[in-house]
């Protein structure tokens, strides 16, 4: 799960905990990013704080000096046989993969794990 920090009435990525967690918690040699963008519709305010969240990451990994890789949603989706299911199907496939992880039953909190891990497993293979 991502660290986070309450800033006001915001949730930031806590850098100092994700520096922490990258480069001494765990062994991390690559990083694997969704390659996102801006949706049509969506608020300033949650654009502001995705497009954060996503600068914090970036800047944490290059700090690091850990190689990354952007991959757009086609392609580790496509990987995981997912091309043309709904929303809810990536959750699905990452319960068959790894059934004893009980996050991925929690609807919007097992979908955000379902897919860093899908994309995890796309930079696996």
């Amino acid at each position: 799960m991502m660290p986070t920090v309450t800033v006001g009435t915001a949730t930031r990525v806590n850098a100092s905990e994700l520096h922490h967690w990258l480069a001494y918690g765990r062994f991390v040699d690559h990083v694997y990013l969704e390659s996102v963008h801006a949706m049509p519709g969506q608020g300033v305010r949650s654009m502001f704080s995705f497009g954060h969240a996503v600068g914090v990451v970036t800047g944490v990994i290059g700090a690091i000096g850990l190689p990354h890789t952007l991959v757009t949603p086609q392609r580790w989706k496509k990987s995981a046989g997912l091309i043309g299911t709904d929303k809810d199907a990536a959750r699905a496939r990452a319960i068959q993969l790894w059934p004893q992880w009980t996050e991925l039953g929690k609807k919007a909190k097992g979908q955000a794990f379902a897919d860093a891990a899908l994309i995890g497993l796309f930079g696996s293979v």
